[in-house]
């Protein structure tokens, strides 16, 4: 499967953007996904996932109350509402897929640059 994300801007702390992934291929359904990011000399990160159907989802603390995952399996899609945006949520972000919707991705999209200014 090929990953696409876009969405990525420059904003204000305290605004909000949304992260799109089209996935390529028929099979979207059968993986689960998930974002990742990488701040600026940091290793990269877990931020959010989602499993296969979208009945399970799960967040890093520092995101949880203000990002919110999202798919929709029929257009082959995953999204990131990020809201209350802050400085330290400055980084590329992934997509990524999971074969196994076991927590292990196979897939990872090119990412998309996302700067919050205080």
């Amino acid at each position: 499967v090929q990953l696409q994300a876009s969405g990525g801007g420059s904003v204000q702390a305290g605004d909000s953007l949304r992260l799109s992934c089209a996935a390529s291929g028929r099979t979207f359904s059968r993986y689960g996904m998930a974002w990742f990011r990488q701040g600026p000399g940091k290793e990269r990160d877990f931020v959010s996932a989602i499993s296969r159907s979208g009945g399970h989802t799960y967040y890093a603390d520092s995101v949880k109350g203000r990002f919110t995952i999202s798919r929709d399996n029929a257009k082959s899609m995953v999204y990131l509402q990020m809201n209350s945006l802050r400085p330290e949520d400055t980084a590329v972000y992934y997509c990524a897929a999971s074969v196994g919707d076991n927590g292990k991705y196979d897939y990872w999209g090119q990412g998309t640059q996302v700067t919050v200014s205080s």
